[in-house]
């Protein structure tokens, strides 16, 4: 008799899913399509749970530097060695679900996305200390973490182009040959 596997109810991170056992739909046919269809960006629209997050999820976990290789077998992408080979794990990720982004005001929700853009920022806690960096650049890495009274601090317009300055900063730090791959999830 074939064991059952739970039904990953809730959950929206891709290696969870599948270290942990449970059903996953794969959809890394994904990854093949979006080199085969290659645009500058790409917008993804769904309606609420039809799984964008999952999908971001996954596509942070074949990516991102030092990824887990083992996390794709079996599924459709590890059948395209070629494409793995060439880009599994060699990319810095940025990843961003913007669900969590609320308050009861605006104030609130605002410092919720510098916290939520903080908090990401410091997963590239070596743009801090980078000798390819300039002394301007690496201050304002450090603007985008900033901590006052264990609150991130960043100022509106540092808020602005937060994103923008940590995609810039870590292009620099590989001489420009790395792509980041950024993903946004309301």
């Amino acid at each position: 008799m074939a064991e059952w596997k739970k039904l990953p109810v809730g959950l929206e991170n891709f290696q969870e899913i599948e270290k942990s056992g449970f059903y996953y739909v794969d959809k890394t046919k994904l990854i093949e399509q979006l080199f085969e269809n290659w645009s500058k960006v790409n917008l993804f629209t769904r309606p609420r749970r039809f799984g964008k997050t999952l999908n971001m999820s996954m596509l942070k976990s074949f990516f991102e530097i030092g990824a887990d290789r083992t996390l794709f077998d079996g599924l459709y992408i590890s059948r395209n060695q070629k494409l793995c080979e060439e880009y599994m794990g060699k990319y810095p990720v940025i990843f961003l679900s913007l669900k969590g982004i609320d308050g009861l005001s605006f104030e609130a929700a605002k410092y919720r996305l510098t916290e939520l853009i903080g908090v990401e920022a410091e997963r590239f806690a070596f743009l801090a200390d980078s000798e390819k960096l300039t002394d301007n650049e690496r201050s304002k890495y450090r603007a985008i973490i900033h901590l006052v009274n264990g609150k991130y601090s960043m100022d509106e317009d540092m808020l602005v182009s937060s994103l923008q300055t940590l995609s810039w900063l870590g292009c620099e730090i590989k001489q420009g040959i790395w792509r980041w791959f950024c993903g946004y999830s309301a």
